[in-house]
C-alpha cells in the first residue's frame, strides 16, 4: 500500500467512525432498526446512563448524517418519532459483525462482563 493510500484510508476511516462512533450512536441505530419507529422517550428508557442532552445530540446528529429520519406529529401532546433510513440499515451488517466479535472476546474472558451494564429491550419497558 502507498503513502497516499494509507491517508486516504485513515481519512476514510475516520469519516466512517465520526458517523457511528461514540458510546451511543451504533446503539441507537441497532435498537431502532430492530425494534422499528421509537420515540425519544422509549430511547432515553433503553439507553442506560444517557443524558437527555446527549441523546438530543446524538440524535441530531444521525438525523444530520442521513441515517435516521425524524418525524414530529402536531398532536396536542406533541410527538417525535425517530426512524432509521436506508443508508442506516447498510451500517447494520457492520454493527453485527462488532457484536459477534464482542461476544467472542466475552466468552473468552467472561470477567469482563460484569463492567457492562444489560440494557432492556421495549418488552422489558412496558
Amino acid at each position: 500500500m502507498t503513502h497516499k493510500q494509507l491517508l486516504y484510508a485513515g481519512c476514510t476511516i475516520e469519516y466512517g467512525f465520526k458517523r457511528i462512533g461514540g458510546k451511543y450512536k451504533a446503539r441507537i441505530l441497532w435498537y431502532v432498526n430492530e425494534l422499528g419507529v421509537l420515540r425519544f422517550g422509549e430511547l432515553k428508557k433503553m439507553i442506560a446512563g444517557i443524558t437527555t442532552k446527549m441523546l438530543t445530540t446524538t440524535l441530531s446528529e444521525l438525523v444530520s448524517d442521513g441515517l435516521l429520519t425524524r418525524t414530529e406529529h402536531s398532536e396536542k401532546v406533541p410527538k417525535v418519532e425517530y426512524s432509521i433510513t436506508h443508508e442506516g440499515k447498510r451500517i447494520i451488517p457492520i454493527i453485527e459483525i462488532v457484536m459477534q466479535w464482542a461476544e467472542q472476546q466475552l466468552e473468552k474472558n467472561p470477567a469482563m462482563q460484569k463492567n457492562d451494564a444489560v440494557e432492556p429491550t421495549r418488552n422489558t419497558m412496558q
